[in-house]
């Protein structure tokens, strides 16, 4: 099984690859899209799917700090309906509060400029989120 995890904002898709041994989330790559116009990242996801052999999605679900589900998840679950629809892949879902809270801090402690950061900071976050997803998994099965 090879994941793609995905953290997805209003108008960007951050994406994260894990490697073929399922140990490690890598950052990949951003998408970025006209505000809330999910349904054009399909054939660049398409493309990736095929060309990296993804068999599974992993989808950051951003809920409230009380643990209850608001705008932004539903706009998620939305989302994981769309990638349902459109791919023969399951979805999983993980809850990632604080995801890019924690990117921006491991970006600061690399020291890197403002401008560098807001480019990268959905790839890491993605990452995050999948190697949150990869965790679970092999603590679970252990």
């Amino acid at each position: 099984m090879r994941y793609l995890g995905l953290d997805l904002g209003t108008k960007s898709l951050g994406l994260a690859l894990s490697d073929y041994t399922n140990t490690m989330a890598l950052p990949y790559k951003t998408i970025t899209f006209t505000p809330l116009n999910y349904e054009s990242v399909l054939p660049t996801l398409q493309q990736i799917v095929s060309e990296k052999e993804i068999t599974a999605f992993v989808l950051g679900l951003p809920k409230n700090m009380n643990n209850t589900l608001g705008p932004a998840s539903e706009r998620s679950l939305q989302f994981k309906e769309l990638l349902e629809k459109n791919f023969a892949l399951p979805v999983y879902l993980v809850d990632e509060r604080l995801s890019t809270v924690e990117a921006e801090k491991i970006l600061l402690m690399g020291d890197k400029s403002r401008k560098k950061r807001k480019k990268v900071i959905d790839n890491v976050a993605s990452a995050l989120i999948l190697d949150t997803f990869l965790k679970e998994r092999r603590n679970t099965n252990e």
